[in-house]
């Protein structure tokens, strides 16, 4: 709930520090930011109206895959890599991933989970009594307080490496979950599916080396069967949905067999922020 990490936040008007009531979040200068009655806060510096978010159908895919437990030993792995009490996950979705490292880091952990999707929003803040939920964009400034974080988490997320360092706390880490190009492929085309571009590591290393240095690496792959409902999901979930009707993907992945072979692969990452950072 959002009383329990109140503290780490910061207004996104003024960057003043934030207190809360039972119906509104309000900054020391008297900026003012209503709660949902589902218990997130919007702590967009603007409006949200242009930006693209994820839907409820999204969502609701998502929270079906994951709790299919398909993705099971992703979480695992981002749970050994995770420390300290307090941890940020941008781009959170459900907040499940996030759920998962509070549970492994021991009853006094707690955490934020940022989304700009109102749907995500909702699933966070009912994920974990701990949690909580803010609408927020990625790539603006983020409305967490500087050095108040142990460990970031970037799950199939947005990368604001200025913004990660910044909140982050001396010696905290960065944990990020990118797909390799053999993630999925086997549904990529038949399915109409954005594929993982093969530079994408290359890419995400040179982007984060300005800031960070790699410390631990995790490889997770391993094969999935999924019927013709997880697909579907699969698809929903992921940013092909943006580019794909509902009834394009239902039609989809109704022409595949009744069940399907599908390799789950990625890179779990640890980074830690170099000692010579500016901000």
């Amino acid at each position: 709930m959002l009383s329990a990490i109140i503290d780490l936040l910061d207004c996104p008007v003024c960057q003043g520090d934030l207190d809360i009531d039972e119906s509104s979040v309000i900054c020391d200068r008297g900026h003012t930011f209503d709660i949902a009655r589902q218990g997130y806060v919007s702590l967009l510096s603007g409006s949200a109206g242009k930006l693209h978010s994820d839907s409820v159908a999204m969502v609701s895919a998502r929270e079906r895959v994951l709790g299919s437990g398909l993705y099971e030993p992703i979480g695992d792995a981002v749970v050994e890599l995770t420390e300290g009490a307090v941890t940020l996950d941008v781009g959170a979705g459900t907040g499940q991933y996030l759920s998962r490292c509070l549970d492994g880091q021991g009853p006094d952990a707690r955490g934020v989970g940022l989304d700009l999707s109102k749907a995500g929003a909702r699933a966070i803040a009912r994920a974990h009594p701990r949690i909580g939920s803010v609408i927020a964009d990625a790539w603006q400034r983020l409305p967490v307080r500087d050095d108040s974080v142990d460990t970031v988490l970037s799950v199939f997320a947005p990368r604001n490496v200025a913004e990660f360092a910044r909140v982050l706390s001396p010696g905290g880490a960065l944990v990020v979950v990118t797909p390799t190009p053999r993630h999925l492929a086997e549904i990529v085309e038949s399915m109409g599916m954005i594929g993982v571009d093969p530079a994408k590591p290359e890419r995400i290393g040179n982007t984060l080396g300005a800031a960070f240095t790699r410390t631990e690496r995790i490889s997770v792959e391993h094969t999935m069967t999924l019927d013709r409902g997880l697909v579907a999901d699969i698809v929903t979930m992921g940013p092909s949905a943006y580019h794909l009707s509902a009834d394009e993907i239902t039609d989809r992945a109704a022409a595949l067999a009744e069940r399907v072979d599908v390799v789950c692969s990625v890179t779990v990452s640890r980074y830690e922020a170099q000692t010579d950072r500016t901000r």
